[in-house]
C-alpha cells in the first residue's frame, strides 16, 4: 500500500499523543515538552509547527466516541442516523442536547490544545522571528478560534501560553475574538508561502488563509472583503476545476469530479488541481506506530453494511494495492443522507450524483452466490415462502441485489463514494487510510457567490455558480446536446439555492452543521429532513442551537467568575 507521509517526527507524534492525558485543556498545565522553554532551535520550532498539522488531524480523527462524525451531519438537512452510537444522538434529538455530551466538550479542548501550542511556538519564534513561521501558528490558533466563536459565541481569548491551573478565566465577548481571528488569518494570508513555495505540500500555504478568511468575513457580514480575499485566490492561476479524469483509477469506472476523491489522486502532486488543503495521513501499516492520531471513521460512518445482505460481501481474495473495491470497503452505515438528498436535491445529468459518486445500486458479489427470494409489493426481498411475496425471484452473483426493508436503515441504501477506502491487508478495516479534503477550489466559487449575494449581486453569484455547474453538467450537455442544461440564472439565486448547491457539491465534505450555524439557519434548512429514522425524526430543534452548549467542566473549573450558559442549556 502507498504510505501516505504527513512527515510528522515519531518523537513528536508519542510527545503529542502524551498530551492527550490531560484534554481538560484549561486546566492549563504546561503537559508539552514543546512549551516556550524547551524551543530552543529551529528544530524545535520545527517540530513544534508539525505538532500544530497533528494535533489538529484529532478534530478529524476521533474514535473514542464513532458517532463524531455524525454530529456535524445528523441533524441538518443533508443527514440523518443510521447505526446509532450515542455521542452523536442529541443532535437531531436536540432537546437531549446538554453541556455535558462528549462531543461538545471534545471540540472545545482540542481546539484549545491547538490553541494553546500555537502560543508556545509563537513565544518561541519571537517577534522578530521568521514571518511564515509565525504565520503558520498564527493560522492554526485563528482557523480554531474561528471553530470556537461559531460554535459557542463567547469564549476565553488566550493569545499568550497558560503554564499554570486558572480558575478565573473569563468568556471574552465575541467581537473580540472575532477581531483576532481576523487579525491572525490576514497575517497568515500576507505572510505564509503559496501553495507552490511551503516546504512540503502538507504544509500551511497562503492560500489555506485567504480562504478560511473569506469565510469569517461572510460570518462577519463582511461581504466585500471576502469577496476581494475570494477574487485573489480565483485569479491567482494556482488552482482550476477538474474536468478531465486522471491519476490512479483512470482504467476503472469512474469520472472526473469521483477522481479527485479516490485514494492516490488527492493531492496537489498527484494531479488535483482543486486542492487547497489536502490533510495527510500517514498510515500505520503492519503495526508501525507514530503517524495517525487515532482511527478515522469516516468510511465506516458513510459506507453502509451492505455485506449484511445475503449474497454480498467486503473481501476480494487475490487483490493487491492497486485494487478499487467496488464499494469502496467494508461500511458500518452510521450516517445516512436524508430523503432530501437521496431523491430531491439533485437534477438530472449532474455528474456530482452518478452512480460513481453516490451509489445507489447494489450487485451480489460473493462468489458463486445463487438463492431464490420473494419479492413484495413494494418490491423488498421476502423469503420465497412469505404471504406477503408476490413473485419468487431467482438470483445469482452479479444480478441486481434484492433489498429487504429494514436494510435501508443502515445496510443498504444511496451513499457517497467520497470515503472509500480498502486496505488489501486489512480488509475488515478498522480505520480510515486516505487523506482529509478540508478545502479544494470550488468552494472558493461558493463562498464568492454567497458573498456577491449579500452585496445583492445576484448576477455574479450565478456566474459563480455556474463555473461549477458547468463542470456538474458536462458530460450531460455533450451527451444532450443541451449546451445549457443546468444553467441557473440571477433569479435563481438565493441563499437557500448557494446552501443547495454547497450541498451538491460539497456533500460529506464539509462541516454542514458549521455552515448553517454560521449563515444561521440550521432550524430552517433542518426542516427539509423530515424522514423518521432507527431513532425518529428531528425533534426539540430551535434557535438556541444556533450555539453549542459551554461544557460543564468549563463553567465548573472557572469557580471564581460567573460563567452563563449558553441560553436553551442547562
Amino acid at each position: 500500500m502507498k504510505k501516505n507521509k504527513f512527515h510528522i517526527l515519531i518523537v513528536m507524534a508519542l510527545t503529542f499523543l502524551a498530551i492527550s492525558c490531560s484534554e481538560d485543556f484549561l486546566d492549563e498545565t504546561p503537559y508539552s515538552s514543546y512549551a516556550p522553554e524547551t524551543l530552543t532551535d529551529e528544530a524545535g520550532i520545527e517540530a513544534a509547527l508539525k505538532g500544530l498539522h497533528y494535533n489538529f488531524g484529532r478534530i478529524h480523527t476521533w474514535s473514542d466516541q464513532q458517532g463524531w462524525a455524525g454530529v456535524w451531519q445528523d441533524g441538518t438537512d443533508v443527514c440523518s442516523p443510521g447505526g446509532v452510537q450515542g455521542v452523536e444522538i442529541p443532535f437531531f434529538k436536540y432537546e437531549d442536547l446538554n453541556s455535558e455530551n462528549a462531543a461538545v466538550k471534545y471540540m472545545w479542548e482540542i481546539c484549545y490544545l491547538i490553541i494553546n501550542n500555537a502560543n508556545n511556538a509563537l513565544v518561541a519564534i519571537g517577534e522578530d522571528g521568521d514571518p511564515a513561521k509565525m504565520a503558520e501558528a498564527k493560522f492554526f490558533r485563528g482557523y480554531c478560534y474561528n471553530i470556537l466563536a461559531t460554535l459557542y459565541g463567547d469564549v476565553p481569548l488566550l493569545t499568550e501560553p497558560t503554564s499554570s491551573a486558572r480558575t478565573d478565566l473569563e468568556r471574552t465577548p465575541v467581537s473580540q475574538v472575532n477581531a483576532q481571528i481576523v487579525a491572525d488569518l490576514k497575517y497568515a494570508a500576507e505572510n505564509l508561502p503559496d501553495i507552490t513555495g511551503t516546504v512540503s505540500e502538507s504544509r500551511a500555504n497562503k492560500h489555506m488563509a485567504m480562504q478560511s478568511l473569506g469565510e469569517v468575513y461572510l460570518r462577519l457580514d463582511q461581504p466585500a472583503e471576502a469577496e476581494t480575499v475570494l477574487t485573489n485566490i480565483i485569479n491567482s492561476g494556482l488552482f482550476s476545476l477538474v474536468e478531465e479524469r486522471y491519476g490512479v483509477a483512470i482504467d476503472v469506472n469512474g469520472d472526473y469530479f469521483s477522481d479527485m476523491f479516490k485514494f492516490g489522486n488527492q493531492r496537489r502532486s498527484e494531479g488535483n488541481t482543486e486542492a487547497i488543503w489536502t490533510f495527510e495521513l500517514e498510515y500505520n501499516k503492519g503495526g508501525i506506530s507514530g503517524g495517525f492520531t487515532n482511527a478515522p471513521q469516516q468510511r465506516r460512518n458513510w459506507v453502509p453494511a451492505y455485506h449484511n445482505v445475503p449474497g454480498m460481501t467486503y473481501v476480494y481474495d487475490g487483490v493487491d494495492e492497486s485494487f478499487v473495491h467496488p464499494y469502496g470497503g467494508r461500511g458500518n452505515g452510521r450516517i445516512r443522507p436524508s430523503n432530501w438528498v437521496k431523491y430531491e436535491l439533485y437534477e438530472e445529468g449532474d455528474i456530482r450524483n452518478s452512480e460513481n459518486n453516490i451509489t445507489r445500486t447494489f450487485y451480489y458479489n460473493s462468489a458463486g452466490y445463487s438463492a431464490t427470494w420473494g419479492v413484495d409489493a413494494n418490491g423488498f426481498r421476502v423469503a420465497a415462502d412469505s404471504p406477503d411475496a408476490v413473485m419468487v425471484k431467482n438470483v445469482a452473483e452479479g444480478d441486481t441485489a434484492l433489498i429487504a426493508a429494514s436494510d435501508t436503515l443502515e445496510v443498504a441504501f444511496p451513499y457517497t463514494r467520497k470515503w472509500d477506502s480498502f486496505d488489501p491487508t486489512d480488509q475488515w478495516g478498522w480505520t480510515n487510510i486516505k487523506d482529509f479534503p478540508i478545502m479544494r477550489f470550488g468552494e472558493t466559487y461558493l463562498l464568492r457567490a454567497e458573498a456577491r449575494l449579500k452585496q445583492n449581486n445576484t448576477s455574479g453569484a450565478a456566474d459563480d455558480i455556474n463555473v461549477l455547474r458547468d463542470r456538474a453538467f458536462k458530460a450531460a450537455r455533450e451527451e444532450s446536446g443541451n449546451s445549457e442544461l443546468g444553467k441557473v440564472s440571477a433569479a435563481d439565486i438565493d441563499l437557500d439555492f448557494i446552501l443547495d448547491e454547497r450541498a451538491r457539491e460539497l456533500f460529506t465534505e464539509e462541516n454542514r452543521r458549521m455552515t448553517l450555524m454560521r449563515t444561521g439557519t440550521l432550524v430552517e434548512r433542518a426542516a427539509l429532513n423530515t424522514e423518521s429514522t432507527i431513532k425518529g425524526a428531528i425533534s426539540g430543534i430551535s434557535s438556541n442551537n444556533l450555539l453549542l452548549p459551554i461544557p460543564l467542566s468549563e463553567i465548573q473549573r472557572n469557580k471564581d467568575v460567573q460563567w452563563e450558559q449558553n441560553p436553551g442549556y442547562n
